[in-house]
């Protein structure tokens, strides 16, 4: 398919949850309702948004930065699994030559991760002690795309478990400077201890989540504050404290608690009206191009299967400013032989997958 052929997209568009429409075209990678003269590629089938990981590192591995080549790679499992739009959450790697290349999700970045010296995975992050938080912070929210990401917990080896990161008085202070700079911050939690300070603090967002708990719940709900669970990593929690038991056992039982109620937590938030997203947190240890298992972790939480559809399509694309099946939006979709809102299963198996309106998949 050239760069300039009229794409045909006909059958179920789901524009939204409840708005669905019988086509639409691609004109100059950009999507119209209105019928353009002359031929048309048809594709039929059921329509979404290009789907959203709101927790995925692209440029990442489990040792560090990684090679373009490398990052492609990455960028084109997601692709070809229907992820048309990435909130990258950290990465080492400078990865803006993607923004160049139309056959590629667009990114949404966070900069470097920042973390508390030693007390993050190494390779990853900035590790700085509190008195340069600000300046830091301040840095990566020139550099990233409108977010910032703080590891807001992590092991303590002289306390032998999570500790929360960062002094209250130093988070609220960076958290105001990203926000004077226009960028919102999010941060890795696991752990009970750092919820409310980053909250009162004024964090917009919170991986993970874990720690939740029935006092921190409500707080999160008033303030709006979203959460990205990413429980196909929360999943490896069982694997990780065997790994740890010997010399942190206090740490392996915190983790294995925290894995036991992961779906009630996810459930209880959802239910206080907390903004749940979708991430798989691809990139570190994790394979890409995971984004249809984590809806399905959503539903197996007792989220909703539409609430799930829309944390990975409609719902994320609003809450990250990005256009979904919008008039002049950009052509970017994923086609499926049957109606993703009966059967989040579906999403696993995209038919045609559209970026900038080329059907590369």
């Amino acid at each position: 398919m050239s760069d300039h052929e009229v794409l045909h997209v006909r059958g179920r568009v789901l524009v939204g949850p409840e708005d669905v429409r019988d086509e639409l075209w691609c004109v100059d990678g950009r999507i119209t309702f209105d019928r353009p003269a002359g031929e048309a590629l048809a594709v039929t089938g059921w329509a979404l948004p290009g789907l959203v990981d709101a927790h995925c590192h692209v440029g990442l591995d489990r040792h560090g930065p990684v090679d373009a080549a490398t990052a492609e790679k990455q960028a084109l499992t997601d692709r070809d699994a229907g992820t048309l739009l990435i909130r990258d959450a950290g990465s080492p790697s400078d990865t803006r030559w993607i923004d160049d290349r139309e056959d590629l999700p667009k990114i949404i970045r966070a900069g470097r991760h920042i973390a508390r010296t030693r007390r993050y995975i190494r390779g990853y992050a900035h590790e700085i002690e509190p008195a340069d938080l600000v300046e830091h912070v301040g840095r990566e929210a020139r550099r990233g795309d409108g977010w910032v990401k703080l590891v807001g917990d992590w092991i303590d080896r002289e306390v032998g478990d999570l500790t929360p990161s960062w002094p209250r008085a130093e988070v609220g202070a960076a958290i105001a400077e990203a926000h004077r700079l226009g960028a919102r911050v999010t941060a890795h939690c696991f752990a009970e201890d750092s919820l409310r300070d980053l909250v009162e603090a004024g964090i917009d967002c919170v991986e993970h989540a874990t720690g939740l708990t029935e006092e921190t719940i409500p707080l999160f709900a008033e303030r709006g504050v979203a959460i990205v669970p990413t429980l196909v990593n929360i999943a490896t929690f069982p694997h990780l404290a065997d790994g740890g038991e010997a010399k942190f056992p206090r740490w392996s039982a915190h983790m294995r608690r925290l894995h036991e109620r992961r779906y009630d937590t996810v459930r209880a938030a959802f239910d206080a009206g907390i903004p749940v997203f979708v991430g798989t947190d691809a990139g570190g240890s994790l394979a890409h191009g995971l984004v249809a298992e984590e809806v399905g972790e959503l539903t197996k939480a007792g989220i909703p299967a539409l609430d799930a559809l829309s944390a990975t399509t409609w719902g994320a694309r609003a809450w990250l400013g990005r256009p979904a099946l919008e008039e002049g939006a950009p052509a970017d979709l994923v086609v499926y032989d049957e109606d993703p809102r009966a059967d989040v299963r579906v999403l696993a198996a995209p038919r045609r997958v559209v970026v900038n309106g080329r059907v590369l998949v």
